[in-house]
């Protein structure tokens, strides 16, 4: 018969063996919106979902023993999603705005970003500083701080789309004057669209920051991803994804 420190010990490592299978079962769920390129966006060739933010999330979820199920949603259904606890996480660029604050969580700031504007050939005359962004049609994606902008601006007439890409095609049909959206969205597309008649205004119109979007009653969620982001940003895994996606270490 085992003595009791043998079966003392033997139920330790089975609990210990138990608790470390469970942390590697352990799923959330994040949605994001892959038309954001370099952000998220489709492989490819492939149906896989990969960018920045991807990349961002899963680091994050793996160094706290979480596994990230990412699927595809609008961007303007993630913060309902978030409310109604249909998913856990949404990462899709979100700017950290003080709207947005008072019915999600944000985590720390993981992106410096802000607006830009991408001209229309038959409008680079016309459109030389974000002075001159008045009394214009312009393109953006519905529910973004682009769309938000824009219908600020004098006299614009705003046309909103489900995606940035609906958006780009539109001011290269001529629907529009400018397209407006984050500036490191635009310098990608224009990068690898091969469309070098398109122009972007050299001034950036604003200053932002991105933050992962968790509901504020899912505390173990917000602080799993406060804690991940601090470590991967102490860790090096954080530059090690940024130089991936933007050429340089942040």
């Amino acid at each position: 018969m085992p003595s009791l420190k043998h079966l003392l010990a033997f139920c330790m490592v089975a609990v210990l063996s138990c608790s470390a299978e469970a942390a590697e079962n352990k799923t959330v769920t994040v949605v994001t919106e892959p038309s954001f390129a370099p952000f998220e966006f489709v492989e490819k060739d492939t149906t896989k979902l990969i960018g920045f933010d991807i990349d961002i999330i899963n680091a994050i979820c793996e160094t706290q023993g979480y596994k990230a199920q990412v699927s595809s949603m609008g961007f303007d259904a993630q913060i309902p999603a978030i409310l109604t606890h249909q998913t856990d996480i949404a990462i899709s660029g979100f700017t950290i705005t003080k709207e947005r604050a008072k019915m999600v969580a944000f985590s720390e700031p993981y992106y410096d970003a802000g607006l830009g504007a991408l001209i229309s050939p038959k409008h680079v005359d016309k459109i030389k500083s974000k002075d001159d962004l008045h009394d214009i049609t312009v393109c953006a994606q519905i529910g973004t701080s682009g769309a938000m902008f824009a219908q600020k601006l004098s006299g614009a007439d705003v046309k909103q789309f489900n995606t940035s890409a609906d958006a780009f095609l539109e001011l290269e049909k001529g629907s529009c004057e400018v397209v407006i959206s984050d500036k490191p969205v635009i310098e990608y597309y224009v990068n690898t669209s091969g469309k070098t008649n398109l122009k972007m205004l050299k001034e950036q119109l604003t200053v932002e920051q991105y933050g992962i979007v968790s509901a504020k009653d899912r505390q173990e969620i917000t602080t799993m991803i406060a804690e991940g982001l601090k470590k991967i940003r102490e860790d090096g895994t954080y530059d090690k994804i940024y130089k991936k996606w933007f050429g340089e270490a942040k």
